[in-house]
């Protein structure tokens, strides 16, 4: 069961970074599909199986956050990376989203490498 939740967490990672990547790119082109409901709305229901799957394997592990360093760590840069997605995609200047386009996705790179590594640090461990 905890090999199914993490195909699936990755799966909606991949799907979720997959769609904010396509969004970035139609929000700098000032694309009119960013301003239809859709393209906000249909983003939340892998998020949501995303959010399931990450309390459900916790939960199965019993690695929490607040508990288990790298488990903050990648809590902490989750919401990082979800105030410089909503300036990205929704920001009011054009550099003000470029900026936030490209450092949310470092963060991006820098949470699955804390995945990856079990570290709080993530690529510095292995940069360091």
């Amino acid at each position: 069961m905890y090999l199914t939740l993490k195909t699936i967490h990755i799966t909606c990672v991949v799907i979720s970074f997959s769609g904010f990547l396509l969004r970035g790119i139609l929000a700098q082109r000032d694309a009119a599909v960013m301003r239809q409901r859709w393209i906000r709305i249909v983003p939340h229901f892998n998020d949501t199986l995303l959010l399931g799957s990450a309390l459900a394997m916790a939960l199965m592990s019993g690695q929490y956050p607040l508990a288990t360093s790298w488990l903050t760590a990648k809590l902490v840069g989750l919401v990082i990376y979800v105030v410089l997605g909503v300036v990205a995609l929704r920001g009011r200047s054009a550099r003000a989203r470029k900026f936030a386009f490209w450092a949310a996705v470092c963060v991006f790179v820098w949470i699955v490498s804390v995945a990856i590594q079990r570290h709080p640090a993530g690529l510095f461990v292995v940069l360091g």
